[in-house]
């Protein structure tokens, strides 16, 4: 069998569930960004509402943090006109692909997920939705109804796009052809997992009940620069190298905050900053996260309060995906011995 040559691109997204904080930012929309320039791929984001509501959403939040999502994807540097921009419900090829790899993946996949262990581990699992289980089924539709290569990805992501692969590999091989690709994880960058300002054990998160743990994505100048300097730290100065940074989480997670922000090594950082104390260096933080941060922050407002251009922009993104899906999802269903596909 020839090998199918695919065209790269990059397809990642984010689930609507407000409140955007930096850990969003570094660990996803900068380097969205980034790969949107750096050129050589094809790009489209998303914003996942279909996975969101495989638990209960209130649906005017819903809506809310669907059009917040979008703002946050172009305040930080997402172009509509350089990459795909979509909302995942208003291109129906996600949900109706997901249905083909829902009979293609097998239960003992779904069980052995890692989230699907922790989001049940002392519950009733039987209590938990449907699409909650098939949850990754799902996201591997999202990826492949795009053909997409790459998925840039965190960590505790990672089982779920070798789940995409083993789904990809199976049709594959049920059908004998070569049609979806083997996408590859795009996993790298400093501050991937940014952890809480408070906890440098646990990770940064909208669910944490103290607001100081996390710098949410509409904070202004003030309440970044005073969440900074409040954060927790240890009492000894900042090490020389790397290694010193081992059994200090909360140094550790700062340092790499800075080298993230800055587009440096944490070598680099500690190169500037070693041995001197936390008193010198959040400032120094602080400063470059409200150069990069309140920017956004602001943006983000502006577009909040123009949200039919948001709707336009989302409109606009769902008619350039499925110039894509649509014939991906033909083919698919010709694939299966699906009678007569209408045309999409």
């Amino acid at each position: 069998m020839t090998e199918t040559s695919f065209t790269p691109r990059v397809f990642s997204g984010i689930q609507p569930s407000g409140n955007l904080h930096l850990g969003n930012y570094l660990g996803a929309l900068k380097r969205f960004v980034d790969m949107q320039e750096a050129g050589g791929y094809e790009t489209v984001y998303c914003m996942v509402d279909l996975h969101a509501i495989t638990v209960w959403q209130d649906p005017a939040d819903l809506r809310r943090s669907t059009r917040e999502l979008c703002a946050g994807f172009i305040a930080s540097g997402i172009d509509p006109e350089k990459s795909i921009l979509i909302n995942q419900s208003q291109v129906p090829e996600h949900a109706q692909l997901a249905w083909v790899f829902n009979c293609v993946a097998r239960m003992g996949w779904m069980g052995r997920m890692t989230q699907w262990k922790d989001k049940t581990a002392g519950k009733n699992a039987e209590a938990a939705s449907l699409g909650l289980f098939a949850y990754p089924s799902l996201m591997a539709a999202d990826i492949l109804i795009y053909h997409a290569t790459h998925v840039p990805v965190g960590e505790d992501q990672k089982q779920h796009l070798e789940l995409t692969r083993d789904i990809a590999t199976k049709f594959n091989h049920d059908y004998g052809v070569d049609f979806f690709p083997i996408t590859e994880p795009v996993i790298e960058g400093a501050a991937t997992r940014v952890m809480s300002l408070r906890d440098g054990s646990k990770k940064m998160s909208k669910s944490d009940p103290s607001d100081a743990s996390r710098i949410n994505m509409t904070d202004d100048a003030d309440a970044i620069a005073k969440k900074i300097r409040k954060a927790k730290t240890d009492p000894e100065p900042l090490p020389s190298e790397a290694a010193g940074l081992a059994e200090r989480p909360e140094a550790r997670n700062l340092v790499n905050i800075f080298a993230a922000l800055n587009g440096q090594t944490v070598d680099q950082v500690l190169g500037d900053f070693g041995g001197r104390a936390f008193s010198e260096f959040k400032p120094a933080l602080a400063e470059l996260a409200v150069a990069h941060l309140a920017p956004i922050s602001s943006e983000m407002s502006r577009l909040m309060d123009n949200q039919d251009e948001i709707d336009r922009i989302l409109t606009r993104g769902a008619e350039r995906a499925r110039e894509i899906t649509a014939p991906i999802l033909k083919k698919t269903y010709e694939i299966v011995g699906m009678v007569g596909p209408v045309e999409l």
